[in-house]
């Protein structure tokens, strides 16, 4: 049961009902109950149920161990704990994860497979280093590991920010459910509009490159990665609209990413949550560990403080961004794609910038601070991310290079205007839908960087409108959701593609 699917949005109608009507039976007790159900059903209901015993298992030993850890009373007994919960989630984990890789994809691997690992392990480690409280409840912990808008795609919150509003009241609240449903509305529109046409042009050049090189290739791969934005944060907006008719505020994932000018600052505004979890919980470690903290004394007595420290920061980032890679999938083209490639771009990024500093500043006299060097930052950024994105998207890597090479080879920019377009899987009514969507995601994406840039009052676009006139307010919101119903294919019987993280 997918979260676009008609079916859903009966499951969630139906959800939310109970959940505001429990607590009028139960003398306001019960609401938490309903979720925890309400999980389980989802997870049954979306495939085989058979599944549902591994987020259970790890429910269950995440709190067991939990419960062990407070009686710990030493540290060697509580790293002891900790290595347990790092055995027991991170091994089947990995098992099932690369299992199923070196199989071929024939082994079943349950829902939300590593989201809900790594939003245990989070809680884990944030009682285990005092930043939170649990383990009272077995089935607290399976609500917090099990929690169904989360399951498909994140966000992979933290406990110590997220957790307690899921065991508190929440009353009927009409901001609530009119943002929640807004938001959940642009989520519909970016997936089912935008990333769903997309999906059938990329498909088509990807599956076909050798006959639609050059310009072909570089749209395909643009077109990847606005498919993938539209896919992922689109699934984000309906997961955390949803959550918030429930009067749960769920973190961010996505800040405009495609305005970052490095991919340092990309990464703080793409998949934010993950960034956040592997830097707590694998980054800042490996910096603290007896291994890093060696190479560093070697590295400083070698090459000097400043130069030692900086070199050792990027062999323990080095592991970072494998770690990334492994995390989307143990395939080499991930790896590199998703990880490795982002490091060399960071490190190469950093110890150039001296030279180019001095190139483009002082040589060429260009105001590095002024808003072109800023466009062409955000152009090459947006470059980079792109042929990150082609190892991504493409079959592996000597299928990735072999694509990198038919991009530039042929020189054929004169598909744009006669015609060629038309001939990878969509008319030109969906060619126009597309470009008028992707108009309308770029205006509300700069209205939002520059509420974020605090240049205006408003913390998103929802509340600028809801402060227009009221004439005006519902003739946006009517006309959005007409443009969304009519556009969109929906209803009983349609599904639409899976969500591309669905099985990270």
């Amino acid at each position: 049961m997918g979260i676009t699917s008609f079916y859903f949005l009966l499951f969630f109608v139906i959800t939310v009902a109970v959940y505001y009507t429990v607590p009028l039976l139960f003398k306001g007790k019960g609401q938490w109950v309903v979720l925890l159900l309400a999980s389980i059903a989802y997870y049954l209901l979306s495939g085989n149920g058979v599944l549902i015993l591994y987020p259970l298992f790890a429910s269950f030993a995440t709190w067991g161990l939990l419960k062990i850890l407070k009686k710990a009373d030493t540290a060697p007994k509580r790293r002891t704990v900790l290595c347990l919960e790092l055995a027991a989630l991170l091994g089947i984990l990995i098992f099932l994860k690369y299992t199923k890789l070196i199989h071929g994809g024939s082994i079943a691997t349950p829902l939300g497979l590593s989201f809900y690992t790594f939003i245990l392990l989070g809680y884990f480690i944030e009682v285990y280093n005092g930043l939170a409280e649990g383990g009272e409840s077995f089935l607290k912990t399976a609500l917090i590991g099990m929690y169904f808008p989360v399951m498909i795609s994140g966000p992979i919150f933290q406990i110590r920010e997220t957790g307690k509003q899921f065991f508190e009241r929440h009353k009927l609240n009409y901001k609530n459910i009119t943002f929640g449903a807004q938001r959940m509305l642009w989520g519909f529109f970016k997936e089912l509009v935008i990333s769903e046409r997309l999906a059938v042009v990329v498909n088509t050049i990807y599956n076909n490159d050798t006959e639609y090189p050059g310009a072909y290739i570089i749209l395909g791969t643009v077109g990847f990665a606005l498919q993938l934005y539209t896919n992922f944060s689109g699934c984000m907006d309906i997961v955390i609209g949803a959550s918030e008719c429930f009067g749960i505020i769920l973190p961010e994932n996505f800040t405009t990413p495609f305005f970052a000018k490095n991919i340092s600052e990309y990464w703080r505004r793409w998949h934010i949550t993950l960034g956040v979890w592997m830097r707590e919980n694998v980054f800042y470690p490996l910096l603290r560990s007896k291994m890093i903290m060696n190479l560093g004394k070697t590295l400083k007595s070698k090459l000097g403080k400043k130069k030692g420290k900086q070199y050792t920061t990027y062999v323990a980032m080095f592991i970072l961004w494998f770690s990334v890679g492994l995390w989307h999938g143990g395939e080499m083209k991930y790896v590199i794609g998703s990880g490795l490639l982002h490091w060399a771009y960071i490190v190469i990024g950093e110890l150039t910038l001296p030279f180019f500093t001095w190139l483009f500043g002082e040589k060429m006299k260009i105001n590095m601070k002024g808003r072109f060097a800023d466009c062409v930052r955000v152009v090459r950024t947006f470059i980079l991310v792109c042929i990150g994105d082609l190892f991504f998207r493409a079959d592996n890597v000597p299928h990735a290079l072999r694509m990198l090479k038919e991009s530039v080879s042929t020189f054929n920019p004169q598909i744009f205007v006669d015609g060629s377009l038309l001939n990878l899987g969509i008319d030109i009514v969906d060619w126009g839908i597309v470009v008028v969507s992707l108009i309308i995601l770029t205006c509300v994406s700069v209205m939002q960087y520059r509420m974020e840039n605090g240049i205006n009052d408003y913390s998103n676009v929802r509340e600028f409108i809801a402060d227009r006139p009221v004439v005006l307010r519902w003739c946006i919101y009517i006309a959005f959701l007409f443009f969304v119903i009519l556009i969109a294919e929906y209803g009983p019987g349609y599904s639409a593609a899976e969500f591309i993280y669905k099985d990270f």
